[in-house]
């Protein structure tokens, strides 16, 4: 839905070139030549901006910000004034005016003023939404799941959650991460307030310091305007930095500053910004193998990892797989007007023994395509790819009669060591705990069979 503006002035030339303005770059626009006729389009309409003259006949800009500020307090005024009366300006802003601007006017300078606030109440429009949305999901009393591992981390989330600790999310790919940190910031006393998210992993360098940082107009090409960064935007709450491993050392350092001081700047400018953030990141990198690469800054790392979070895999939580094959099942069901209530026991049995290197992204997947085809209503073997019935804990030796025993001993345990590896996406500690055996063993057993 477009951001509509409200003009209120008694120059028709002001009117006019405001509105062309507007209307170009894509917003609603209304006009009211003086207070009375403003309130009356308020009442009808309700805008989400007033822009309004200090000097008008019938009704000063002043009183109108008054009577506005009362009654509509999710209207965001600017107020426009004289170079000569900038005291004016000031009072306006004691009484609740977001900002002024300054006659003659400059169009870049409204323009810019308008994106930035219309930027931010969109993005409490959608956490809005998303507070309505998500209140149920991410009530802890509604956890899928009974699973004591990730009880416990709901234990520890709902603990964490009322505080302004930065949070260090880990856990492969699919797990669920950027879910803890929606329950994180839904249960805090942020709730109000801003949740931003960025994916750290799918913007260039320069990209992503303009992204969470903002820029200045003509700081480098394509740059038409000033625009506000994430973390301006996420002033007053969260902050969710996905992928974290994936940023550049360059990067890190940046992100550091804003960590210690709560500070940064805007690429192209020189006016230092002080927000107030809660950050929460997450990464299925191996940032301490990171670190004593020299890949990440241990410095950052420490500053990040104030409350670590580690949310278990799939194939360490099979007990809720039932569990979320009903929640899948429920919301299929709505969303493809689907009637499947049913789920082999076979079919559920291929699931539970699944070791699910795609985790609940993946489970959700394949129930995803299970329901879209399926035209019986009732889920069977038959309903999932044939890779998830073949038995991966078989190993199949044949059996050389030329060979020793504990040559064919070496050749099946070389299988079990390699199958492990990639279950648990060659993390060698995890690893050698689901084999339960010494790291240093394991690290020996690697180098006996060549597995680099």
């Amino acid at each position: 839905m477009k951001t509509h503006i409200l003009i209120v002035d008694d120059e028709v030339d002001a009117l006019d070139l405001m509105e062309e303005l507007f209307v170009k770059h894509g917003y609603k626009t209304s006009t009211a030549r003086n207070g009375v006729e403003a309130l009356e389009m308020i009442r009808e309409q309700e805008p989400d901006i007033m822009i309004s003259d200090m000097v008008m006949p019938e009704m000063d800009g002043i009183k109108l910000l008054d009577i506005v500020r009362k009654k509509y307090q999710d209207i965001a005024v600017i107020m426009i004034t004289a170079h000569g009366t900038i005291e004016t300006a000031v009072e306006a802003m004691k009484k609740g005016a977001k900002d002024y601007i300054l006659k003659p006017l400059r169009l870049d300078e409204i323009l810019a003023k308008v994106d930035t606030i219309s930027q931010l109440k969109s993005l409490i429009k959608e956490n809005q939404y998303l507070r309505e949305k998500l209140s149920l999901k991410y009530n802890f009393s509604n956890i899928i799941g009974k699973n004591r591992k990730m009880l416990e981390l709901f234990d520890l989330v709902k603990d964490i959650a009322k505080t302004n600790s930065t949070v260090l999310i880990r856990g492969d790919s699919g797990t669920g991460k950027e879910l803890i940190a929606n329950a994180i910031h839904f249960n805090s006393d942020r709730i109000k307030k801003p949740f931003v998210k960025v994916n750290c992993a799918v913007l260039a360098e320069n990209l992503l310091e303009s992204e969470l940082f903002g820029h200045m107009k003509g700081s480098f090409t394509g740059a038409i305007k000033d625009k506000p960064g994430r973390f301006e935007l996420a002033h007053g709450g969260t902050i969710f930095l996905d992928e974290i491993g994936d940023v550049s050392q360059n990067m890190q350092l940046k992100l550091l500053r804003v960590l210690q001081e709560g500070e940064f700047e805007r690429v192209g400018g020189t006016e230092t910004i002080k927000v107030d953030v809660r950050i929460i990141a997450a990464t299925n990198r191996d940032l301490e193998g990171m670190m004593k690469r020299g890949e990440f800054r241990q410095d950052l790392y420490y500053r990040l990892n104030v409350i670590p979070l580690l949310v278990p895999p799939l194939a360490d939580r099979r007990d809720d797989i039932p569990l979320l094959v009903t929640h899948f099942l429920t919301k299929f069901n709505k969303q493809f007007d689907k009637n499947i209530e049913i789920i082999e026991d076979a079919a559920m049995n291929i699931l539970q023994n699944y070791h699910w290197p795609g985790n609940i992204r993946e489970l959700e997947n394949l129930l995803e395509r299970a329901v879209v085809l399926n035209k019986t209503g009732r889920l069977t073997v038959k309903d999932f790819p044939a890779y998830l019935s073949q038995d991966e804990t078989k190993a199949v030796i044949e059996i050389d009669p030329n060979r020793t025993l504990t040559e064919v001993v070496d050749i099946y345990e070389k299988q079990i060591i390699l199958k492990a590896l990639r279950e648990n996406h060659f993390n060698k500690l995890r690893t050698a705990e689901k084999l339960g055996i010494h790291r240093s063993t394991f690290m020996s057993k690697l180098k006996k069979y060549g597995i680099n």
